[in-house]
């Protein structure tokens, strides 16, 4: 166990070349073979889950935790946690969006342990060049509007920042991470229904405080 005490970015190639035939299988599967293989105790075979997956797992994390030290901790405290947890995974959703539940509930315990303040996700510096994939800010750059988006991704973060949690979380999901509504839904623990409620009325909240700067 304590072999996974410690996340090393490897090379992006790493992956290709420890995951055999990866190329030629869906991922649910090749990761279905994997977790089945530590489930009878390969260890080495979550090594390449950790592998591939840690970069993801920090990206993700590091939407919640500034400090990149700190996310690197989150991140090996998700691996540690999935690694004890594997031997009851059933595959009844994907692994990895079974891995990004445990990410998210890991991070949030550790906001809440780190501060005395409402327990909501706060929006990461480093999401800001992810910011205009938003649909408030899917519109022609001006001049005049660009000297207005230091203003507008200010306010923009204060409004994800004030989401309820459930809505901020779900709508990351979507647009920073690419996920589908189903993969949300299984992260979430939730109905695709809820998910696709939820993401609708954020962006209805985004474009309802952001209007005075796009009119």
């Amino acid at each position: 166990m304590h072999q996974y005490c410690h996340i090393t970015i490897q090379p992006s190639t790493q992956t290709h070349i420890s995951v055999v035939n990866s190329q030629a299988k869906p991922r649910e599967q090749v990761d279905q073979e994997l977790v089945l293989r530590v489930q009878r105790g390969d260890k080495k075979a979550f090594d390449l889950l950790v592998i591939k997956y840690q970069h993801k797992i920090i990206q993700l994390v590091n939407r919640y935790v500034k400090d990149p030290s700190e996310a690197q901790d989150v991140a090996q405290e998700t691996f540690i946690k999935a690694y004890k947890a594997l031997a009851s995974f059933r595959g009844g959703s994907a692994f990895y969006t079974w891995l990004y539940r445990i990410a998210i509930n890991t991070a949030k315990n550790y906001v809440i342990s780190q501060s005395h303040r409402s327990p909501y996700y706060k929006l990461a510096i480093t999401d800001e060049e992810h910011l205009e994939n938003l649909t408030a800010l899917q519109e022609p750059v001006t001049p005049e509007r660009h000297l207005m988006n230091d203003e507008l991704l200010e306010a923009l973060k204060l409004t994800l920042d004030n989401l309820p949690d459930d809505m901020r979380i779900a709508l990351m999901l979507r647009e920073f991470e690419g996920l589908s509504y189903e993969e949300i839904a299984a992260t979430m623990s939730c109905p695709v229904g809820t998910v696709r409620s939820r993401i609708f009325r954020a962006r209805e909240t985004i474009d309802q405080k952001l209007s005075a700067f796009l009119d």
